[in-house]
């Protein structure tokens, strides 16, 4: 508003000559135009301002009641978090405890399975040893068997062969005996 006044007072303190009356009414129209924009800029703004104050006392009165709300949850929260924390504090000892108690029992069934496994080892070392010592005994049995048998056989193929050609010579021969005689009596 105040600057729709200085425009208008030096508009009345200007010659009258300077100014053409057709250019004076234009800038007449012209402040009206600005004094009317400004005018309406201060209702928006007068508006908006009531509207900031009326969102600033819904926000605040929100507010209010959520307190209101969530205090008690709030407190009841703080007391069973405030009750509860010896319980969690025992159940955190019970679980290390426990942890404990599950290693020493994990090593004791760890040292068992070792020496499990170990006993495990020995037996069948001791189960290989005795099959290959059989097994070593049966070969063993097996040719001296084969032995006890195929040298009595040798020598009794070799009788049989040495009889046979005993024979065979002594056959022979009588057979030349009997030739000779016959062939000497012929020949006589």
């Amino acid at each position: 508003m105040e600057g729709l006044r200085i425009v208008m007072s030096g508009m009345w303190l200007q010659d009258s000559g300077s100014l053409s009356s057709g250019n004076s009414r234009l800038l007449e129209w012209f402040v009206g135009m600005v004094a009317i924009a400004m005018i309406v800029q201060a209702v928006a703004v007068v508006v908006m301002a009531v509207g900031a104050a009326k969102a600033s006392k819904k926000g605040l009165e929100i507010a209010e009641e959520l307190r209101s709300k969530m205090g008690p949850i709030l407190d009841t929260t703080q007391g069973m978090i405030h009750d509860s924390a010896p319980k969690v504090k025992i159940i955190t000892e019970n679980l290390v405890e426990t942890s404990h108690v599950v290693r020493s029992k994990a090593a004791e069934f760890d040292a068992t399975a070792s020496e499990l496994n170990a006993r495990t080892r020995a037996q069948a070392a001791r189960v290989d040893g005795m099959v290959t010592s059989v097994l070593n005994t049966t070969a063993d049995v097996s040719e001296t068997l084969q032995r006890a048998v195929k040298v009595p056989v040798r020598e009794f193929a070799g009788l049989v062969n040495g009889f046979k050609a005993g024979v065979d010579v002594l056959v022979g021969r009588a057979k030349e005996f009997g030739r000779g005689k016959a062939s000497q009596e012929r020949d006589l």
